[in-house]
């Protein structure tokens, strides 16, 4: 069947009503990147495809059709990650929509892929009082990678030189870390200490946590052009009392 895909590993990250009995449903695959397919009548109470699409659901899909809506034909149901907690769930809500909203459609990026599920599983894992943060900010550093927006924690690309403890630094989405000498940066003050502790893998200290938080915060919303996140309204909800968003 000409367009036809088997057999693709994907996992859903979004789904809605479509028409009268379909879904519209957003897969992240291995092989073609974001995908977005039309599932018929999967919006019946007798189908059985309702329950099987569902967020974070890994399956092996088969699809049909030419143009960039491609028309769901089977899939395989594979064991799924469960996010029981709520800040498990929300920040899995949380990647799914980055994924939704700004990866482009129909670009494979396999190895994000590989890092979104080493992030479900850990979310799955997620003990009760486990910081949720460093899962975040792995994933978000992944994605930036694989959208082209990378950069050193230790490195100031303005200059060539290297962090230095003791010395303060600046972030720009386009440029990554720069000098405190840099002007027109989005983010300022940042301090070196922090940043060589983040180079180190260190994402879980009070200042690298909070510093890497800022950083990622201002490369998100550059991504998103201005657009908000639903995911995290949800949650400044549900801990507020925490304080902590993505």
């Amino acid at each position: 069947m000409k367009g036809a895909v088997q057999q693709e590993p994907a996992y859903v990250i979004h789904r809605r009503p479509w028409r009268e009995t379909a879904l519209l449903v957003d897969l992240f695959t291995l092989n073609h990147g974001r995908m977005s397919l039309v599932a018929r009548g999967a919006n019946s109470s007798k189908s059985p495809l309702k329950a099987q699409l569902q967020p974070f659901q890994p399956l092996m899909v088969d699809w049909t059709g030419k143009s960039d809506l491609k028309t769901l034909v089977q899939l395989e149901v594979r064991s799924a990650p469960l996010l029981s907690q709520t800040r498990a769930l929300y920040s899995g809500l949380y990647i799914n929509e980055l994924l939704q909203r700004v990866l482009p459609a129909a670009d494979p990026h396999p190895t994000l892929f590989a890092s979104y599920i080493e992030s479900l599983q850990a979310l799955a894992a997620l003990a009760a009082k486990t910081d949720v943060e460093p899962i975040l900010r792995h994933f978000e550093r992944a994605f930036a990678g694989a959208l082209g927006y990378d950069f050193a924690w230790d490195e100031a690309t303005d200059t060539g030189l290297p962090v230095v403890a003791g010395g303060y630094y600046g972030y720009d989405p386009v440029q990554g870390i720069v000098s405190a000498a840099a002007t027109g940066v989005r983010l300022q003050q940042i301090p070196g200490e922090a940043l060589l502790a983040l180079a180190e893998g260190d994402f879980t200290g009070e200042l690298p946590r909070r510093t890497a938080k800022r950083i990622m915060r201002v490369l998100v919303d550059y991504l998103l052009q201005g657009k908000p996140l639903h995911s995290r309204n949800l949650f400044s909800h549900s801990v507020s009392s925490s304080g902590r968003t993505p």
